[in-house]
């Protein structure tokens, strides 16, 4: 590994927080001509990215950080390799023209400059995760694109529609969040590190552990929400209620990757496994399928990308897991190849809406006459799309056919059979967005339709040249980029060979056999939408509807589990409280088999048989007065009789403590019940006397058998020599106790005292609540 000395990373992973922060103010004060300014901060990440590629390209992978809690070893650390340095260029490369696109897309919205501050935390967080080291650091960023993409995806918040949207991304996500907590959390357990760079210099410690399955089952849970494989993929088209930029970005190089990403990260530490190999093309095809179905369906051009996009992240899992270097070479090239083609879609799709009016393709046709350069820039991506020779998109189809007929077994054919099928689908909604709507005779549209200014039409024309231009300079697109990121994933030296000119081959054969149904897809997809979309109504359901009952059904529950459990009866949340800790004391001790050794009768002295005759007489009357103020006073002797016990133990300070808590208790206590009309007696039945007895009972009886428990085990002094050796030198007390309760635990004091201060103010507020107003005025 290359120890980076330098703050250019650091700087380039950084800047785009700066630029979330700043963004309000810079369009507001520069308009337009800030999102030049603004995409200055992609644009020095991808140069800064850009400068490792060299060193990368030979295998030597870049690393470094800052100290984050450097007393538990945290550090916000980052890891370049092939893998992470390809997203990375992505996400900036890309992130620099969507910034672009963006301040042209919302030109003279209200709310400009607060949508780019979204998107560049939006892409800062994403450069964070794909270049983490840490576990946490990498938890910490993932969460972080999901706070991202709800903000994005919610930007339009006057619409019911927006809102839904983000916040179902947010709950599908953030659920997977949690699993991926939990999967790092399992995977530290099994391999005892927490760095993703310790995890892959020991790659075979996790398949050997026990944890390995758990482990497995949590990471895919958390990768399937977030790359939306099926049956979490609904959340993903309906992020389509994001203004275009999001959808562009989102699909082509950020969030909806990062699953993928995070599969490709653990492949050489997870993968080779039967379960990985089984799991991973089992959700991975389904995906694809039922990605490519519901995108013929569509006749809205950004759903009909949504959904494609579905399907080609279900193809990518399905390679990730299908356990060949050649598998991996093609879900490299394929990925590569999809942000290139999808970003460009997306963008020449927010140009036909923005300057038609509509983005229905049944309202579009013959507009090449008008918008020669969006034309262009739509066919070049389209052909990519549709696997045409010259573009990546034929490096990347040429690359999974060769890895799927490498195979052998009807496993191997049936993934074969579910990868043609996909890929036709992506060649009919390849003609259909990048052809269709710019040939045949003009129609009407809404908006007088022209060419789109420079900032709108420059994206979609330089991701178009790309995957042009990357698949002609073949040669050092292998090298530097590709071979480096799939040897990463592979966790072996690998080579890409595929060439941009075709060659008889099965696989240019299986190539021109999609290509044929793709074209009959094409051909007839009117008709075909029809029956799709008849067939999908017959069926009634899915997982959209599944997500929207489960919710209503949450807050149904949630509503009946609040009816009981905060009923606004105090007398109900003491009892359960008090079970609770009742359970948590005796139920693990019973379980386990913990129970203590009882002690025998110690031999007291008569002044401590005395006290505890005192305690004992306070018990008493506190148990049989019918009075609540004589039972507080009662109460009172109880304490008095512990902090007398703690004087003759040898504990002044505790006691003087003890004395002071009691004395205030019964004081505070007495003035409350003065001041609010409570009847002079008590009279409960003999039941609610029962129950609160055996719940007491309970209680106390688990606090001293867990006592008995600790004092019986043998005594650990090492907080005791801690305290005693620093009390003096670093807090400059003498009095160890207080010494802990004000210096070492001093946060936790001041936590206690504002507990007890705004008790008191409660307590003082219920005490005028309850005081008749003419009461109040006149008191002095």
């Amino acid at each position: 590994m290359q120890q980076a000395t330098d703050a250019t990373l650091l700087i380039a992973l950084g800047l785009p927080f700066i630029g979330a922060a700043l963004a309000p103010m810079v369009m507001r004060r520069m308009g337009v001509a800030g999102a030049w300014l603004l995409a200055s901060i992609p644009a020095f990440a991808f140069f800064a990215f850009a400068s490792q590629i060299r060193s990368i390209s030979e295998g030597t992978a870049v690393v470094g950080g800052l100290d984050w809690i450097p007393s538990l070893g945290v550090s916000l650390s980052w890891y370049l390799d092939g893998l992470s340095l390809a997203f990375a260029l992505l996400i900036s490369g890309i992130g620099f023209l969507i910034v672009l696109y963006a301040g042209g897309y919302l030109k003279g919205h209200p709310h400009h400059g607060r949508f780019m501050g979204f998107l560049l935390l939006f892409m800062g967080a994403m450069q964070g995760l794909v270049a983490a080291d840490g576990f946490l650091t990498l938890f910490v960023f993932w969460e972080l694109t999901s706070i991202a993409s709800f903000l994005l995806i919610g930007f339009d918040h006057q619409r019911e529609a927006s809102r839904r949207a983000a916040l179902q991304a947010l709950v599908v996500t953030g659920m997977g969040g949690l699993a991926l907590l939990a999967g790092l959390i399992t995977i530290g357990m099994a391999t005892t590190t927490d760095t993703l760079s310790a995890l892959l210099a020991d790659r075979d410690a996790l398949r050997t552990s026990a944890f390995y399955t758990p482990a497995l089952i949590l990471i895919l849970l958390a990768a399937f929400t977030k790359s939306a494989q099926f049956p979490f993929h609904f959340w993903l088209p309906n992020a389509m209620e994001a203004p275009t930029p999001v959808s562009a970005y989102l699909h082509s190089a950020t969030m909806v990757k990062a699953g993928v990403y995070l599969l490709m990260r653990l492949n050489p530490v997870m993968g080779d496994t039967a379960l990985w190999q089984t799991i991973l093309p089992l959700f991975g095809g389904t995906t694809l399928i039922v990605g490519s179905v519901l995108a013929l369906r569509q006749s809205d051009l950004k759903l009909m990308l949504a959904y494609t996009t579905v399907g080609s992240l279900g193809l990518l899992v399905m390679l990730t897991g299908f356990g060949t270097e050649t598998a991996v070479l093609a879900a490299v090239l394929y990925l590569i190849a999809h942000a290139l083609f999808k970003g460009a879609l997306f963008m020449v799709v927010g140009i036909l809406d923005h300057e038609t009016g509509t983005r229905r393709i049944e309202d579009l046709s013959g507009l090449r006459r008008t918008m020669p350069l969006t034309f262009a820039a739509a066919l070049g991506a389209g052909l990519s799309m549709a696997g045409i020779p010259l573009f990546t998109g034929f490096l990347a189809k040429e690359t999974i056919y060769e890895a799927l007929t490498g195979g052998a077994g009807a496993w191997s054919l049936l993934v074969l059979i579910v990868a043609i099928l996909g890929n036709a689908a992506m060649v009919a909604i390849g003609f259909e967005v990048g052809l269709k709507p710019f040939i045949g005779e003009t129609r009407p549209t809404p908006q007088a339709a022209h060419e789109a200014p420079v900032l709108l039409w420059l994206g979609p024309v330089v991701l178009a040249v790309a995957g042009l231009g990357l698949s002609l300079l073949s040669y050092w697109f292998y090298s530097f980029l590709a071979d480096p990121m799939a040897s990463a994933i592979a966790d072996a030296s690998v080579r890409n060979h595929a060439s941009p000119l075709p060659h008889i081959s099965l696989a240019f054969g299986l190539s021109l056999f999609t290509l044929a149904i793709g074209a009959v897809l094409y051909l007839g997809l009117d008709g075909l939408r029809r029956g799709i979309s008849g067939g999908l109504a017959a069926f009634g359901w899915g997982p959209d509807r599944g997500f929207d009952q489960v919710m209503r059904g949450l807050v149904r529950l949630a509503v009946r589990v609040t009816a009981v459990v905060q009923n606004g009866r105090l007398d109900v949340y003491i009892t359960v409280a008090f079970v609770v800790i009742a359970a948590a004391l005796l139920l693990p001790m019973i379980l386990a088999g913990e129970l203590p050794a009882l002690p025998s009768i110690p031999m007291l002295q008569l002044h401590e048989w005395a006290v505890m005759l005192v305690a004992v007489t306070g018990l008493y009357a506190v148990l049989r007065t019918r009075n609540r103020l004589t039972a507080i006073a009662s109460l009172g002797i109880q304490g008095f009789a512990v902090a007398v016990l703690f004087l003759l133990m040898g504990a002044p300070d505790l006691s003087f403590t003890q004395f002071m808590v009691e004395t205030l208790s019964v004081v505070i206590l007495a003035l409350v019940m003065t001041r609010i009309r409570l009847d002079p007696t008590d009279h409960r039945p003999w039941n609610e006397k029962l129950l609160d007895g055996t719940i007491a009972i309970a209680c106390g009886l688990g606090f001293g058998l867990l006592l008995l428990k600790v004092t019986q085990g043998v005594f650990d002094t090492a907080l005791t020599d801690f305290f005693n050796a620093n009390a003096r030198l670093i807090a400059h007390g003498r009095n160890v106790v207080n010494v802990i309760i004000v210096d070492f635990r001093g946060f936790d004091t001041l936590g206690e005292i504002a507990v007890v201060t705004i008790t008191g103010l409660a307590i003082l507020a219920i005490i005028r609540i309850g005081t008749p107003r003419e009461k109040r005025e006149n008191r002095p």
